[in-house]
């Protein structure tokens, strides 16, 4: 359903060039969710922002449905049925929260399903939807109705990174429980950045990313182990 082939990314700074992202290939079945995780700076955010279409690759190619999508700006990919959910969500002054989910949607969305969005990630839904999405949101906020504009829409393949920084331990279960919705359904496959045990637990398959590389990919019950633990990763391979 979707591939990466040799993704590389690099920054110049100060007149030295560094790898962010070095070779990575992968694949997602469909509905399938993939969690990657690694230490910061192991450039699992910019790896998201390369298949978004955010950043573009300076090697690599990725392909959505046998389709090679490399050459794809941003808007085409979300035409194309992808979503995303930044770590970091943009804010806009005169905005309103109704307003954006509507956007998200692609149309013209009800009250009642804009409360049941905002509901399902923890927030009380009526009184944030004429709400600006400004600086008078929160960042964990910000991050939950975020996160309710990408299930605002139901999407081929859906990017979060780091759905749980920033928010309490309280709407992170809820967080979790739509998470669990959508991966039961199996209409949408996942690529999700976390640190956290609940969705590492979830995954089908577990990425670890050091220094801009694959160290390894397997699935849970290969991988999931050996992070809590701290063993070898046994049976796991550093590509699909």
């Amino acid at each position: 359903m979707f591939r990466a082939e040799h993704l590389s990314f690099e920054v110049t700074e100060e007149g030295k060039t560094r790898k962010i992202i070095d070779d990575i290939s992968f694949e997602v079945a469909p509905g399938e969710m993939l969690v990657v995780t690694g230490p910061n700076g192991s450039g699992k955010s910019t790896l998201l922002k390369l298949l978004m279409g955010i950043e573009k690759a300076d090697g690599g190619s990725v392909y959505f449905e046998g389709q090679d999508m490399t050459g794809y700006d941003i808007d085409e990919r979300v035409r194309a049925g992808i979503g995303y959910a930044f770590q970091q969500p943009p804010r806009f002054k005169g905005m309103t929260v109704r307003k954006l989910l509507a956007i998200a949607a692609g149309g013209k969305i009800s009250e009642n399903n804009s409360c049941d969005l905002l509901s399902g990630v923890g927030l009380c839904a009526r009184e944030y939807l004429n709400r600006q999405v400004d600086d008078t949101l929160s960042g964990g906020e910000m991050k939950r109705i975020e996160i309710a504009t990408v299930l605002a829409k139901q999407h081929k393949l859906c990017l979060f990174d780091e759905p749980e920084a920033g928010i309490d331990l309280w709407s992170f279960s809820m967080l979790v429980k739509q998470f669990e919705k959508i991966h039961k359904k199996k209409k949408e496959s996942i690529i999700v950045i976390s640190h956290q045990e609940k969705l590492i637990n979830m995954a089908d398959r577990i990425m670890l990313l050091k220094g801009g590389r694959v160290e390894c990919i397997g699935s849970r019950k290969e991988v999931a182990p050996a992070l809590f633990a701290g063993g070898g990763f046994f049976g796991c391979s550093k590509t699909d």
